[in-house]
């Protein structure tokens, strides 16, 4: 799949519906010879056609490891627009095109030897659940891993299988937060963010992940800088309206960088200069705009 305009037919083999208005499909390439050469790194992303409307950017879910044995490869979405909210509607056997892999990748190979924090808020998980299979696969090359998880209300807590898996492995520690309170609720009611307050970090042998609301990203790194960490070690998974997934469209630029070809993901010692830019030219714009 070298050609970055060409689309490649995929079946969906499996429709897994997580809830209400977030789906997953297992898919595979119809065409046995471009499933075999496919491969990808955890937190690159896929541009996904809806014939007839349109594509959409939506990260790879899955270990790359998965390919070996040509099984199949999982994207998770919620329906929120034009194309999401056809593709779910889509049934198991109905086919759709697929363009990628795209973009910058977690940093799954500087992470080796350190430990690992993933932090995660809302749909937020699902580009991180690569990278987590792909350490758990390889637990013994990596340290401590922590995963923290917060969702808006309980009913979005979806992979709770995967989370239930993910307890029961060696030197992982998986914490949860909500925004809003539930009886059932046993963990934490609040932000992710607070959550690390209860994490023991050694700054210099540390990697962080994070993805999720672009606000709570930005306070999870500063109160990884609080904590000692460096900014170069901290990651961010950035999104954007992603048109083309190669940078040519402009859509998703962020000042001087395209998110869909400098990124997904970014350091944040990259980002936070201009991270800040934009927050600030929001403030100014919603002041500008009150009534």
């Amino acid at each position: 799949m070298n050609d970055d305009y060409l689309q490649h037919e995929a079946e969906i083999v499996e429709r897994i519906q997580n809830n209400e208005s977030i789906t997953t499909f297992r898919l595979k390439f119809t065409d046995p010879k471009i499933h075999r050469a496919y491969s990808f790194k955890p937190g690159q992303f896929n541009m996904v056609y809806l014939y007839g409307v349109g594509e959409v950017a939506i990260s790879i879910v899955s270990d790359p490891l998965c390919l070996v044995d040509e099984c199949l490869y999982d994207h998770t979405f919620r329906a929120v627009g034009r194309v999401t909210e056809g593709l779910a509607k889509l049934q198991q056997g109905d086919r759709l095109g697929i363009r990628g892999p795209y973009g910058r990748g977690w940093p799954v190979e500087e992470a080796k030897g350190k430990e690992v924090i993933i932090l995660t808020g809302g749909l937020g998980c699902a580009p991180t659940v690569s990278a987590i299979n792909y350490i758990l696969a390889r637990r013994e090359e990596y340290g401590e891993l922590r995963v923290i998880h917060g969702v808006r209300e309980v009913a979005e807590l979806i992979h709770q299988d995967l989370f239930a898996a993910w307890k029961k492995e060696p030197n992982t520690q998986v914490l949860f937060s909500s925004d809003k309170a539930d009886p059932k609720w046993k963990e934490a009611v609040g932000s992710p963010v607070d959550r690390l307050s209860e994490v023991v970090i050694t700054p210099n042998k540390t990697i962080a992940m994070i993805c999720g609301p672009e606000g709570m990203m930005k306070a999870a790194a500063e109160a990884l800088l609080k904590k000692g960490m460096a900014a170069s070690d901290i990651y961010l998974s950035l999104e954007r309206n992603m048109k083309c997934g190669i940078g040519q469209c402009g859509h998703c630029q962020l000042w001087n960088v395209f998110v869909c070809k400098d990124g997904p993901v970014f350091p944040y010692s990259e980002v936070s200069a201009l991270l800040a830019r934009r927050f600030i030219r929001h403030k100014r714009y919603m002041k500008c705009h009150e009534t």
